[in-house]
């Protein structure tokens, strides 16, 4: 399973703006209008508050209240954007650190003079066991971090990165593959 999560989303109908946008949701997810925008707010209150909260454990609990999947022994650095319009999309697992600055967006809100060129989507993020991305970076969506590899500094991730292998630039491309053994893992 490459990615746990991938949608099309249809904004071509973007009169009603962002209240639209909700109905829409709403309607998709049979449950009411009030009922969406309120997880919505709520979302985004709690992810804005964890920009800047000093304790990662409490930045890690804010975003799991929000709907990211975190694992145990999760790192996340202070102003770190976690798609605010679908935080559920994103998993990071067990002892993985996302450092300060960095941007994790799962989806895709195409302007509507882009709407031929461009499809508007929704596609998971997956930051798999043990991996880094330094600070800076960014993770576009549909983008699997394999199990200990390394996003370097200031990258941005367009493609799957492969386990145990380290990525760095705009875009991100793949720089060294190092062997399993050289990662010390507690016991």
């Amino acid at each position: 399973m490459k990615h746990y999560m991938k949608e099309k989303i249809d904004y071509s109908d973007s009169r009603g703006g962002v209240l639209g946008l909700a109905r829409k949701k709403a309607n998709r997810s049979g449950k009411g209008l009030i009922h969406v925008v309120a997880k919505k707010l709520w979302s985004y209150s709690l992810g804005t508050i964890a920009l800047w909260i000093p304790v990662s454990n409490l930045r890690v609990m804010l975003h799991r209240l929000r709907g990211v999947k975190i694992g145990k022994g999760v790192f996340i650095g202070t102003n770190v954007v976690i798609d605010n319009a679908y935080p559920e999309s994103i998993r990071l697992e067990d002892d993985c650190a996302v450092n300060a600055n960095v941007t994790l967006i799962a989806h895709t809100n195409t302007y509507k003079h882009f709407k031929n060129l461009v499809d508007s989507h929704l596609d998971g993020i997956v930051v798999k066991k043990g991996a880094w991305i330094a600070i800076g970076s960014i993770v576009l969506p549909g983008v699997m971090i394999g199990e200990y590899s390394i996003v370097s500094a200031g990258s941005v991730v367009s493609k799957d990165v492969p386990p145990y292998s380290i990525v760095r630039g705009n875009p991100a491309k793949i720089v060294t593959k190092f062997p399993p053994g050289l990662i010390e893992l507690d016991d």
